[in-house]
């Protein structure tokens, strides 16, 4: 047993498959300005501030037989 332990069978000829395609991505920073504009609006509102003030005034009455006695000179 001469081929115990070899390959009984011939080499045959390679097989060549169609190649693969193997991307590889490499990343480089890229600056990029990104201007953002602001518009500020200023708006102004007028609203009610109430002042709340009090006047006062003051009169005396005569009620009943309470009556002051009032003097007439001309008479």
């Amino acid at each position: 047993m001469a081929y115990r332990n070899h390959n009984c069978c011939p080499p045959t000829d390679p097989i060549m498959t169609n190649p693969r395609r193997v991307v590889r991505n490499f990343y480089h920073p890229q600056l990029v300005q990104v201007i953002h504009p602001i518009e500020i609006v200023n708006r102004h509102h007028c609203y009610p501030v109430y002042q709340h003030s009090v006047t006062c005034s003051e009169r005396d009455e005569w009620v009943g037989s309470a009556q002051p006695y009032f003097r007439k000179d001309n008479q």
